[in-house]
């Protein structure tokens, strides 16, 4: 990879709720910009404007790296519509999902394993930011987790899981900044006027994390600065009850939010800790 001093990165959360899912990775080097976007849940046109919004919008944009197909992640609006010049990663799991939806019908590309981005940052610098895959349990296809390795330190990016476990907990363990699904208070789940088989759903297992089982993953992964919590649901969570479980985690902690992008959360290498990840009962 890379070694130029100014290199640099940093996550943004465009927008993040069951109404639609985006992100943005923002890689520099040598100056130059590019950005890759996480999921596409939210329409070209309202992506367009939170870019702008942000001061990113006349960055060019490398690809997207979809977590999953629910349309909360992937707007049909964006099906025959991509730009050729973007890179778009999709899990082997949901090939035959995004053909059925017309995602195929453009340029994609289909993995199973560990691939680099590759992105070209200027004539002649390229930095070779690697991404590592975990699918974690979500309905049917399950979703993936990424782990994003750049220069400057590791982006963990885990959304839609269903339940911890000790696999993702290892896939994860110690990046410098960890994005992280905080979905529902399960007090608020039960209390609410939701139909029986959504609340089965969402609490299965296969379906989102509580903000308990949030803060469970979140100490067992030790993120060394930031955690970024995601898809909160307008429902049956608020902010001050997702972010109240890391009061006390000694991490910055960013809360993502359907309205507003968040800040830019830059990643910065922490020194190398010493020790074993921790298991989700130790």
């Amino acid at each position: 990879m890379s070694t130029h001093l100014d290199n640099s990165a940093a996550l943004c959360v465009l927008s993040s709720s069951s109404g639609g899912n985006c992100s943005v990775l923002v890689l520099s080097c040598e100056g130059r910009r590019v950005l890759w976007l996480i999921d596409l849940g939210l329409s070209p046109r309202r992506t367009r404007v939170l870019l702008q919004q942000v001061g990113l919008a006349d960055v060019p944009v490398g690809g997207v790296l979809l977590t999953h197909l629910d349309h909360d992640h992937m707007h049909q609006g964006w099906i025959g519509g991509l730009p050729d010049s973007w890179r778009v990663m999709l899990h082997g799991r949901h090939e035959r999902r995004g053909r059925a939806m017309g995602l195929l019908t453009q340029p994609v590309d289909v993995y199973d394993d560990e691939f680099t981005l590759g992105a070209r940052i200027g004539e002649r610098s390229r930095t070779d930011v690697r991404v590592s895959p975990a699918v974690a349990a979500h309905d049917d296809l399950g979703s993936v987790a990424f782990r994003i390795a750049t220069d400057v330190g590791d982006v963990g990016f885990v959304t839609d899981v269903g339940r911890p476990t000790q696999q993702l907990i290892d896939h994860l363990w110690g990046v410098e900044v960890l994005a992280v699904e905080s979905n529902y208070c399960p007090q608020m789940q039960t209390a609410s006027l939701r139909p029986a088989f959504l609340k089965d759903r969402i609490t299965s297992g296969r379906g989102h994390l509580s903000n308990q089982q949030s803060a469970r993953m979140v100490k067992a992964i030790s993120p060394a600065s930031d955690v970024v919590l995601l898809h909160l649901s307008r429902e049956c969570n608020t902010p001050a009850l997702a972010q109240q479980h890391h009061a006390h985690a000694g991490l910055r902690v960013t809360v993502a939010s359907p309205q507003e992008p968040t800040p830019l959360v830059a990643v910065r290498r922490v020194q190398t800790r010493c020790r074993v990840p921790a298991t989700l009962w130790g």
